[in-house]
């Protein structure tokens, strides 16, 4: 099971764009570093095909300074929206290192942002480090309280005799 989607990024959220360009401004001088997920574009009222960046994870224990940041391994999720990594250069230049390039392995889009971290201040790259397009989309974004699909009531449930009578597999 490959971890990354193949389907073709189409884009980035504007809003998702924003909120990483803000965290950078908050973890400057120190890097940012975060990871990109993607939604359906059908699924967000696009008439295309393909994949819409729609998130960015930061990845808890992560650590940076201004030179680096580095994003604790066991800490990322085998999750299958996951489309790249975006990461922030304090000193303002948008090419990878050599230290960027070994990270882009994995993904379709690496996006470094620069500092002042402006609307332009920004570029997108393949998983070989080449300049890729990403065009900023104007789509409406889940509300972030819909993204956990449960009550306080289904965290009370017990599960354990549906556990017990199933032979110790949940259905």
């Amino acid at each position: 099971m490959r971890l990354f989607r193949s389907s073709e990024v189409l884009g980035i959220a504007a809003d998702a764009l924003d909120f990483a360009r803000e965290a950078a401004g908050e973890t400057h001088p120190d890097e940012y570093m975060g990871l990109l997920r993607g939604e359906d574009a059908e699924g967000l009222g696009l008439d295309r095909s393909g994949t819409v960046i729609t998130d960015v994870l930061i990845i808890p224990g992560t650590r940076s300074n201004p030179v680096s940041a580095t994003v604790d391994s066991n800490m990322i999720p085998n999750d299958s929206r996951s489309v790249g990594s975006i990461h922030s250069h304090p000193n303002g230049v948008l090419r990878p290192s050599d230290a960027d390039l070994d990270t882009f392995g994995q993904g379709d889009v690496h996006i470094i942002l620069g500092h002042p971290y402006g609307p332009d201040d920004w570029q997108a790259f393949d998983q070989h480090g080449d300049i890729r397009k990403l065009d900023v989309l104007d789509v409406d974004l889940p509300d972030p309280e819909d993204f956990f699909d449960f009550t306080e009531e289904d965290l009370d449930v017990d599960y354990s005799e549906d556990y017990r009578s199933s032979g110790g597999r949940f259905q």
